[in-house]
């Protein structure tokens, strides 16, 4: 069975996101283990002088590197992601590269009509930085609109029509995540590239 880490992209204590991906840890119970992880007590990124990382992103990024991928719950503010959720994934590409080739899946949910649809395509061109490197599944976004309208009492989606093409995504993600594994011959070298990596010297 498939071990992936949903990350709550946010960190509000009451969030959509966080409750869809409850709802997908739940409904896949018999197809992965899902691990919600939450970023709402990581300190915000700062380049520490004695390049030593929290132990709360040491963390996650041992959690990551153990998984066999990584699902991203994202809400939308001003057009992009959450300051929260750069800040983690500046943490998470700072000497450490636990993203790097790391099959991705992302989800997001809003109380609008748009699901975050321009946070999930900037999201995407974060994760292709040189320092994260993940593979994002293509042409596989999860717009969750009207998301205070989207749950019943017990956290379960409502639409018979979303929770249809999240079952397919899901599925289509897990079968992206064993074509990533397949796709590994040039890891190695990404890692040097990562490591050697430096905006100041461009």
């Amino acid at each position: 069975m498939l071990k992936l880490i949903a990350i709550v992209g946010t960190n509000s204590k009451r969030s959509t996101n966080r409750q869809l991906l409850q709802y997908m840890q739940k409904h896949f119970a018999d197809k992965a283990e899902i691990e919600l992880v939450e970023i709402k007590d990581i300190p915000v990124f700062n380049k520490p002088a004695d390049k030593l990382l929290p132990a709360e992103i040491l963390e996650i990024a041992a959690k990551i590197e153990a998984s066999d991928g990584v699902i991203i719950g994202t809400p939308e503010y001003d057009h992009s992601i959450p300051a929260s959720l750069m800040s983690a994934l500046a943490w998470l590409s700072y000497g450490i590269y636990p993203m790097l080739n790391k099959p991705v899946m992302i989800t997001g949910a809003s109380f609008g009509t748009l699901g975050s649809s321009r946070a999930q395509l900037q999201l995407r061109q974060i994760l292709d930085a040189p320092e994260l490197k993940a593979s994002v599944m293509p042409g596989s976004e999860f717009l969750l609109s009207h998301s205070l309208q989207a749950f019943d009492k017990d956290g379960n989606l409502i639409d018979l029509e979303i929770i249809q093409k999240l079952d397919a995504l899901f599925d289509d993600f897990r079968l992206f995540v064993k074509i990533t594994e397949k796709l590994s011959s040039a890891q190695e070298l990404l890692h040097k590239e990562a490591e050697n990596f430096d905006w100041e010297n461009l």
